[in-house]
């Protein structure tokens, strides 16, 4: 397990702590607060990565901590600690209530005490003894990054792995009590390939969360093959004609340009700041009708999926849109209490330190009617989009994104490979565009940063047509 020796009168991983709990968080109430919110969390991650043929990073780590959260009207204190005494709480709630400025400790809010524990870490304790080992994740990465040296051309190999184990207990003045354990994996490949003038790159990354023997069960070999195919196809293209075009986007990790442009404008973090387009748009269309979009922590062994969230809630599957009509906020407790809309079982956080916003988990565009074929097949000068890059996004939805791995159409077939091409556009002008969603949703892990930090999620879609955007290069 992850716990380690503690001293009494401090909080215990696998242990009952609710006598204490209750008596931190009456602390909290008796000193004016409405809401009293209690994280704790414990941390056992590792990360490996090979380059070339040697291991040049082993990178083990651990954490220890609890966010204290207080609520007074609709403002909110936040104060992280590494002391889980139950002086270093008590000193914690107090300095969240002084950074809120009570002074009115009249007691309005009522504290019945814990609900009954729910504990989700029962069935998962065993998972620190099932996850390879470091000469395990070694030796396999080593294997990958030998088979990524199919040819001379081939003069960067990289390959990576981290683990993420994380145990949580959640404790709030609505009575909340939860306890969890967490396990995520990711091991990602990349290279760099060179002749003479030209170079190119490649990239994959695969994730899961709850599957211990994930890493195991990876197949390296068609891992390399993929990302080696992927950088000598674009080793020699040629870089890509400035325009506006028809654009089909792959699926898989197509479905990040969705996240960044059009997710992050769904949660309600951007209404509080009054940066989503979408604020007032709630049963109004604002997407093609092909268009139905999802975010949900349910998807067994998806990188985003979760028993629980951070503020102790169950996540739920939240359409957020159907048939291109908003109908759904991601929102966290304070999202609910500042805007009204429901929680959605999305408030997330990187770790203690940071406070649970609400953030998108497993999102993605659902899939459609058609073939990656059709969507192909009606475009008679266009562009294939097959691997997205790195990009940026605004504060209101504006996007450009690099294409990784990009073909021209011609009259209905993928011709010569191209470069240099990025994909600009703004959220609310781009939905309404997309026009054909194919029958093949896969997602693709990957982590979100945000208000409160990093965190693991997966993107997705199928292939899906965008009728018009700017591609923008040479």
């Amino acid at each position: 397990m992850l716990s380690s020796q503690i001293k009494s009168n401090e909080i215990v991983f696998g242990s009952c702590n609710k006598d204490l709990l209750e008596e931190i968080i009456f602390y909290g109430m008796g000193l004016g607060a409405d809401f009293v919110e209690i994280f704790i969390e414990n941390t056992d991650n590792s990360s490996v990565l090979a380059e070339e043929d040697f291991i040049t990073s082993v990178s083990p780590s651990f954490g220890r901590g609890a966010g204290i959260r207080i609520f007074k009207d609709k403002k909110d204190g936040f104060v992280s600690t590494n002391d889980l005494t139950k002086n270093g709480l008590m000193r914690s709630v107090s300095q969240a209530i002084e950074m809120l400025d009570i002074t009115d400790n009249k007691k309005r809010e009522v504290f019945n005490g814990l609900d009954k524990h729910r504990d989700y870490s029962l069935s998962k304790k065993k998972w620190i003894n099932e996850v390879p080992s470091i000469h395990e994740i070694s030796e396999k990465l080593l294997v990958s990054t030998k088979s990524l040296k199919k040819n001379n051309k081939i003069i960067t190999r990289k390959g990576s792995y981290s683990r993420n184990l994380q145990e949580v207990i959640i404790a709030s003045s609505d009575g909340t009590y939860v306890s969890d354990i967490r396990l995520h994996q990711t091991v990602g490949l990349n290279v760099i390939a060179s002749d003479a003038q030209y170079r190119s790159s490649g990239s994959r990354r695969f994730g899961s969360s709850g599957m211990p023997h994930e890493f195991r069960l990876w197949d390296h070999e068609k891992a390399a093959n993929d990302v080696f195919e992927s950088s000598m196809n674009m080793l020699y293209a040629d870089y890509v004609d400035a325009g506006q075009m028809p654009v089909v986007l792959a699926n898989k990790f197509g479905g990040v340009i969705f996240h960044e442009a059009c997710g992050h404008l769904l949660e309600t973090t951007q209404i509080e700041r009054g940066t989503t387009p979408f604020e007032n748009k709630l049963n109004e269309k604002i997407a093609h009708e092909s268009v139905t979009a999802i975010d949900e922590g349910i998807s067994e062994g998806s990188f985003g999926s979760l028993s629980v969230d951070d503020e102790g809630m169950e996540p739920e599957k939240s359409v957020l849109i159907k048939d291109g009509i908003l109908k759904k906020f991601i929102s966290d407790r304070a999202g609910e209490l500042r805007t009204g809309h429901k929680r959605t079982g999305s408030g997330r956080r990187q770790n203690y330190s940071f406070a649970a916003a609400s953030r998108m988990r497993n999102t993605y565009i659902a899939k459609g009617e058609h073939s990656k074929e059709d969507l192909i097949n009606s475009i008679s000068d266009g562009l294939y989009c097959k691997s997205m890059g790195g990009g940026s996004v605004g504060a209101t939805g504006q996007f450009n994104f690099a294409v990784e791995e990009g073909y021209l159409i011609k009259n209905g077939k993928l011709t010569n490979p191209v470069k240099g091409a990025t994909l600009i556009g703004e959220a609310k002008e781009v939905m309404p565009k997309i026009s054909m969603c194919g029958n093949d949703l896969e997602l693709a892990p990957g982590f979100c940063g945000s208000i409160s930090g990093s965190v693991n999620v997966t993107v997705g879609q199928p292939h899906i047509k965008v009728d018009s955007i700017t591609v923008g290069g040479r």
